[in-house]
C-alpha cells in the first residue's frame, strides 16, 4: 500500500479532473479569501462551488469579521466559468477553544492544528452530506507550512464519519501558493500575518521578537 506521505494528490486530482463528463457540486472550505483566490480560479472550471466559511478558530472577532468580509468581497470580484456559492458557518470561538484544551502549547502545525483541521472538516463533510454536494475538500493545503498529507488524511476521516465524498489535493503544488500571492495583490486582498487563532498569533510575536533580538547590535 502506497504511503499517504508519499502520495502526489496533485497528479491523482488532475487525473480525476480530466475524467469528469459532468460539473458536480462542491462544497469547499475556505480559511481566508487569499488561499481561496488560487483554489476557487482553479475548481471553478470543473465544479458548482459553494464555499463554506467556518472558521471558529479565529480571534479575536474583528478579525474574524475582517476575513469573512474579505472572502465575500472576493468571491463577488472573481471572474469564473460556473458562478460560486457562499455559506458562512457559526462563529463560536468557545468551540475552537474546547478542542484546543490542553494542546496550548503545541507547536505550529502540532497537534492542536491538527484537531482545528479536524473541527472545521468534520463540520464541512456534515454540511456537504446534508445538502447533498457531490463533493467537499478544503483550501488548507495551499499553505505551505500545512501538511498536505495530514489535512487529506483528516478529510477522508471526516467522509467516512458523515457518509461524504472528500476531494483530495494539494493546492500548493502547481506554484498554487505563489499563484495565491499573486492574486492577492492583483485584487487587493487583506492578507493576515498569522494563522488565526490567539495561539498561532503569540508565536507570531514571539518570532518577531527572536528575529528582532537576533538583529539587536
Amino acid at each position: 500500500m502506497e504511503n499517504i506521505q508519499n502520495k502526489n494528490y496533485q497528479r491523482e486530482l488532475d487525473l480525476f479532473l480530466s475524467r469528469l463528463e459532468t460539473t458536480p457540486s462542491l462544497l469547499l472550505h475556505s480559511c481566508c479569501a487569499p488561499c481561496s483566490s488560487y483554489v476557487l480560479l482553479y475548481l471553478s472550471d470543473y465544479f458548482k462551488i459553494t464555499v463554506f466559511y467556518f472558521n471558529p478558530n479565529i480571534a479575536p472577532q474583528e478579525e474574524y469579521q475582517k476575513r469573512l468580509l474579505e472572502q465575500k468581497k472576493f468571491i463577488k470580484k472573481i471572474a469564473v466559468k460556473n458562478p460560486v456559492d457562499f455559506i458562512e458557518g457559526d462563529y463560536d470561538h468557545s468551540e475552537f477553544l474546547e478542542i484546543a484544551r490542553g494542546l496550548e502549547s503545541e507547536p505550529e502545525c502540532g497537534k492542536r492544528c491538527h484537531a482545528c483541521y479536524g473541527l472545521r472538516l468534520n463540520e464541512t463533510a456534515r454540511l456537504a452530506k446534508e445538502m447533498g454536494f457531490d463533493f467537499f475538500t478544503t483550501t488548507l493545503s495551499v499553505s505551505p507550512h500545512k501538511n498536505a498529507a495530514k489535512i487529506n488524511e483528516i478529510g477522508l476521516n471526516a467522509a467516512k464519519l458523515f457518509g461524504a465524498d472528500f476531494l483530495c489535493a494539494d493546492f500548493k503544488k502547481k506554484n498554487g501558493y505563489k499563484r495565491s500571492v499573486e492574486l492577492s495583490k492583483e485584487y487587493n486582498l487583506y492578507r493576515q500575518d498569522y494563522c488565526g487563532c490567539e495561539f498561532s498569533k503569540k508565536k507570531e510575536i514571539s518570532n518577531e521578537l527572536n528575529q528582532a533580538c537576533q538583529n539587536c547590535p
